[in-house]
Formats: structure tokens, sequence, C-alpha cells
């Protein structure tokens, strides 16, 4: 697969994230001034962040992403749907939900249908972009599968491989999975562990239309590097 890999349309890809339960509000700052500098998709944080992130890229392209029942997925469905509006109403343009994943693998799988129903409407109305993660590395194939069916079924924008806070993150194989489950419908964004240009390149490769990382100014500067040796395709 060849495909031409500019600085801008990889930087358009990549949804620049700070998740960690500590830091300091210059952690912020900085992550929405080098979205900003970049133009990355968007900034991935914490709900309590929105705000202040939405301001601070007011003006600009980037766009504010909230992380819902995250990392776990285990709130109940009211406590989601409380958190997805909620996050919405402050400034958020983009929501990453965590599935219940306990319940999916006790055959609960209208409750996660549920769940990944009322993400997509809330996102809908509010011209959000709504984002399903699956958690992969909990799941056998086949729930991975039904998971993207239900997400496609219900009209979500993504299905998503990972919260970056499991035993394992993004996979080829699991990012390939998810496409040829739901076809060029949907997005499919690849996220955990991707920390270097030949990984992200690996998940576009396979058909990743997002990258999420912490990493996302050590991968443009590796591609920045590349493309001064006349290197930029994959």
């Amino acid at each position: 697969m060849s495909l031409e890999l500019s600085p801008q349309r990889l930087a358009g890809m990549i949804d620049h994230t700070f998740l960690k339960p500590y830091g300091t509000p210059d952690d912020i700052t900085a992550l929405c001034d080098e979205a900003r500098r970049y133009g990355f998709a968007m900034v991935a944080v914490n709900p309590a962040e929105v705000e202040h992130c939405a301001r601070l890229l007011a003006g600009s392209p980037v766009r504010v992403g909230a992380a819902v029942g995250f990392p776990l997925g285990q709130n109940t469905a009211a406590v989601k749907a409380y958190e997805i509006r909620d996050a919405l109403a402050r400034g958020a343009a983009e929501i990453d939900m965590v599935i219940n994943i306990r319940a999916l693998q006790a055959g609960e799988a209208a409750l996660v249908r549920a769940e990944i129903a009322d993400l997509a409407a809330a996102c809908r109305q509010a011209g959000a972009i709504s984002k399903v993660i699956l958690e992969t590395c909990y799941l056998t194939d086949a729930q991975k599968d039904l998971v993207c069916q239900m997400a496609l079924a219900e009209g979500a924008d993504f299905v998503k491989t990972s919260t970056g806070f499991g035993p394992a993150g993004a996979t080829v194989e699991d990012v390939r999975r998810m496409r040829q489950v739901v076809g060029p419908q949907m997005g499919v964004k690849a996220a955990g562990g991707i920390r270097t240009l030949a990984a992200a390149q690996a998940m576009i490769a396979a058909g990743a239309t997002r990258i999420g990382t912490s990493a996302g100014v050590a991968i443009m500067q590796e591609l920045a590097q590349l493309a001064a040796q006349g290197g930029t395709r994959l």
C-alpha cells in the first residue's frame, strides 16, 4: 500500500492526548499550543479539562475531545449519558467512550448497544464526533466484531482500539479487523502504545483514519526528518 504522507495529512489524523490523572495546568496549555502549532485533529483530555481546552483553542480548527467512562468503562449507562452531555455542553466536539466491557463479556450485548446508541445520538444532535472504545486486549475476535457491528448500526462515527491504560494497546491485526467489519463508512482510531512514526504508518496502512497518541510531536518530528531526506511515502 502506498500513500502520500505529508505533514498536513498526518497531523490531521492525530488526536493529541493528555489523559494522565496528574500534572499541572501548564501541561494542558502545552498540549493545546502543540496541537495548534502542528494542526492536530484534536486534543483528547479528561472531562475536567474540556472547558480550559476550549478556551485555549478558541478560533482554532483543533477540536476538543473528552474521554467518557474512562478508562474502565464500568460506569452505569445513566452516568455515561450525563458525562457525555456535560462534556458536550462544556465545549467538547468529540467524545471517546469506553464500552461496558464486563457487560459485553457477560453476554449483555443489548446494554452495550444502548450505550453506543445514546453516545451516537447525543453527539449527532450536538454536531460532535462519536468514538466507541473497545479495549481490544480484553475481547475475543467475535466480541470485537460484535461491537464494531453495533457501532456501525447505531451510526457512531468511529470505533477505537484502546484506552492506552490496558495491558496492551493497538495492534495492526485489530485495526485491520475493525476496518474489515465497518467497511469504508466509519472511522477507525488506533490508540495505545503508538509512539513512533513507523507505528503510526503501520496503523494507517492497516486502515486507521485517526491515531491517538501522547507522542504526536515526536512523530511529527520524525516525519520532518524523513521528508528532509526525501521520503514521505508508506
